[in-house]
């Protein structure tokens, strides 16, 4: 396996950040610059630009038409696991988890991190990229964004063994409560394909989170893409008594069609992954 350059992760990090920050920023359908004026305006060459851009429109957020340019992708439907109400479990996944630390340095936020973490662009946070493996085999990439303050000793070391939640909680007294978990499919890049040992553009899952403590402020920004062919996620479905839901709560859930649970029973939800083992 090919190792990185220093500073090529994050490099392609801030890439990456400022096109969806573009597309974030624009309604359905809008235009934005091309290749050539976003490789002259942020500096790097046609084929880090490039990368990005392939990478979300394999996501499914870009358009490229041939002769016309690039354009934001038509919205994409949202579906909650389960509601607003009620509590999803996740259960550690299968197999022994570690870390290879890829990256890890302190950056200025920038327009699309800061918002989410709600701090100033120019303000500092802490860029972490990790290569997870699973009994010594790669399974995910991880690209973390912690606010600064809240980590001013964290270690390398934190960051390759162990849990990060329990070290943020026990070491830097940052105490995680929630977060919000979006899962969608994707393609690797090449420079994804050569540390996961997978072949270019194979399918993957794109996971992004969004974590807060216990008073609500947002503690760390993460996106990972995890292989296709490796990790599975499994949601056991449990039934409740019927209840009153109210019609805009009213809708189907994701893998049920429509109109199967017509009576209005709850349906509470745990959820945890699952690695396959290599063939």
């Amino acid at each position: 396996m090919k190792a990185d350059e220093p500073g090529a992760v994050l490099k392609r990090e801030r890439v990456r950040d400022f096109v969806l920050d573009l597309v974030e920023s624009h309604r359905p359908g809008d235009a934005i610059p091309s290749e050539r004026s976003l490789c002259a305006h942020l500096g790097v060459s046609r084929p880090t630009l490039r990368a990005a851009v392939d990478e979300l429109v394999a996501a499914g957020l870009l358009v490229r038409e041939h002769g016309r340019g690039m354009f934001v992708a038509p919205e994409k439907i949202t579906q909650e696991l389960v509601s607003g109400q009620q509590t999803m479990t996740v259960p550690q996944a299968a197999g022994t988890w570690s870390s290879r630390l890829l990256e890890f340095t302190t950056i200025p936020a920038g327009a699309r991190v800061g918002r989410k973490l709600r701090i100033s662009p120019a303000a500092d946070i802490v860029y972490v990229a990790r290569l997870r493996l699973v009994d010594g085999a790669p399974m995910a990439i991880e690209h973390l964004h912690i606010k600064a303050d809240l980590i001013p000793t964290l270690s390398a070391r934190e960051l390759e063994t162990g849990d990060l939640y329990e070290h943020l909680r026990e070491q830097h007294g940052v105490h995680a409560h929630e977060a919000v978990q979006a899962i969608e499919p994707t393609v690797v890049t090449r420079a994804e394909a050569e540390l996961l040992e997978v072949p270019e553009l194979s399918p993957a899952l794109l996971f992004e989170r969004l974590t807060t403590d216990t008073t609500g402020q947002p503690v760390e920004y993460v996106h990972s893409i995890y292989r296709g062919d490796r990790y599975r996620i499994v949601s056991r479905l449990t039934l409740g008594p019927s209840v009153a839901v109210p019609a805009d709560r009213l809708g189907h859930h994701p893998g049920i069609p429509p109109g199967d649970f017509a009576h209005r029973d709850t349906i509470a939800s745990s959820t945890r992954g699952d690695i396959q083992s290599a063939q």
